[in-house]
């Protein structure tokens, strides 16, 4: 499977400290977006923490005998706790906590990860379809039928997040198998993005005949312009049809 990827992270234009952090394995062997939160400080620390610990576990357990299902669980834990311990050893941080995706390329079977509210797109011909499901108190009223999805886009506690990572009782991490086709373009992303456009203008963009690296550089074009309140993280994969 061969993939062109590139990632961009934005301060927005409102912001001045950035909390969002990233990483792309060099062989495009994985893709890393989180979104800190906890005061400017303790929001940076939080999602640089999540991304170096999931990095480098995933590095160092990549050959390991597990499942990418279990590999992925693990990394998970193991930032959860990586930030918890910092919180213990700086109480000025105590309350920072960040979201996390992951999307992996392993033995020929991509799979996902997420917890909050950063997000996995997948674009397949003109469809647009969310992979990740977002763990948000409005997310669940939609899912419960309390609240419409369009009551949810404008609705004040939006962005409540009911699981990220940095909290004692964080429950089960969103794990799933990634259904990709040659043609498809994927899209990490944190809620910068999202906030600021919607889907069919996110569509309109991935499906455009430019680069990985433009298209990334056009979708936090388009949400700056729109506003740009937050951080805008985003990470564009194509996945390249075989000649």
């Amino acid at each position: 499977m061969k993939l062109k990827f590139a990632g961009i992270t934005d301060t927005g234009s409102v912001r001045s400290v950035n909390q969002d952090s990233y990483y792309i394995e060099p062989e495009g062997q994985f893709f890393i977006v989180a979104d800190g939160m906890g005061g400017h400080a303790g929001g940076q620390e939080a999602s640089r923490i999540a991304t170096e610990v999931i990095k480098n576990y995933l590095l160092n357990h990549w050959q390991d005998g597990i499942t990418s299902f279990q590999l992925l669980e693990d990394a998970f834990i193991q930032a959860n706790q990586a930030i918890i311990d910092d919180q213990q050893e700086h109480l000025e941080r105590s309350d920072m906590g960040t979201t996390a995706v992951v999307a992996i390329f392993r033995k020929q079977e991509p799979w996902c990860a997420n917890v909050g509210d950063s997000r996995l797109y997948r674009l397949r011909g003109q469809i647009l379809e969310q992979i990740t499901e977002d763990q948000t108190w409005v997310a669940q009223a939609v899912r419960s039928n309390a609240i419409t999805p369009e009551q949810a886009k404008n609705h004040p506690w939006r962005h409540v997040l009911s699981q990220c990572l940095g909290r004692e009782d964080m429950g089960k991490v969103d794990l799933l198998p990634l259904d990709v086709q040659p043609g498809d373009r994927l899209l990490l992303c944190s809620d910068g993005l999202t906030e600021e456009l919607s889907d069919k203008i996110i569509a309109l963009i991935l499906s455009s005949d430019q680069d990985s690296e433009a298209i990334a550089e056009e979708l936090v074009d388009s949400a700056k312009k729109k506003g740009g309140r937050d951080n805008i993280t985003v990470l564009v994969i194509a996945v390249e049809i075989e000649q």
